[in-house]
């Protein structure tokens, strides 16, 4: 059974009193394990994909179904539900709250999820450890640099251990370097079974997913998948 699952999917936006379409019979189906990049130019309509499959926004007309679950007509206390317990986020502008050490903003999602408290400073730790930042547990935001702002974000992602993971332009704020370490990151989780969803426009971050869908003009065409997963270096930054 397919982990996602999206047919015929189209959002409108009112503009004035007319409505805009954005997003134009979107189908896609995702398998467990899948490592996918869906690259567009702004204003394609992959921030609003991206938002209707992380349950942050519901689409006009189409079905979405998330591991076998339709999540048509769902209340919005069921779809914060589904966020919380099944996917996990990390966005270029990280969102940590800056007055949080690197451990409790992991732990974040795990206090809303109502894990008691020893569990989830453990299962933050441990989060921490696997994207190399054991070592400043206890560092506000103000004092890691853009690359280890976004392994605390992606360890906050990972520490719920979701069904599905969702990246918007992971790299986007960070130097070349820094980018390298994150694609690092999200190859490994790749290889160890995660699903991933990431938004880009860098054809360079794209080619490291295993499969490339481009959106353009809120149409999503399908485009070519690489055998094995390799990693791709990216090109320093002008």
């Amino acid at each position: 059974m397919p982990i996602l699952k999206l047919t015929d999917i189209c959002k409108d936006y009112i503009q004035g009193k007319e409505p805009v379409r954005v997003l134009k019979n979107i189908n896609l189906t995702v398998e467990r394990g899948d490592y996918l990049a869906i690259m567009g130019p702004s204003g394609s309509g992959k921030t609003t994909l991206m938002n209707i499959i992380g349950c942050l926004d519901v689409p006009t007309s189409g079905s979405y179904e998330l591991d076998g679950r339709n999540l048509k007509d769902m209340s919005d206390d069921d779809l914060a539900e589904i966020r919380n317990k099944h996917l996990g986020f990390v966005f270029q502008s990280f969102h940590l709250l800056p007055k949080m050490d690197a451990l409790d903003n992991v732990a974040l999602p795990l206090l809303y999820a109502g894990v008691p408290v020893k569990e989830r400073r453990e299962r933050a730790a441990e989060a921490l450890k696997a994207v190399g930042l054991a070592e400043r547990i206890h560092f506000l935001p103000n004092q890691l640099s853009g690359g280890q702002c976004q392994r605390v974000a992606i360890a906050r992602a990972m520490v719920g251990k979701p069904d599905l993971l969702l990246a918007d332009e992971p790299t986007g704020a960070l130097d070349t370097k820094a980018g390298n370490q994150i694609m690092d990151i999200f190859h490994r989780l790749s290889q160890e079974g995660m699903t991933i969803i990431m938004i880009t426009h860098e054809p360079a971050i794209a080619a490291c997913a295993d499969k490339t869908y481009r959106i353009l003009d809120g149409e999503l065409h399908t485009g070519e998948g690489k055998p094995g997963g390799d990693r791709h270096e990216l090109e320093p930054k002008e």
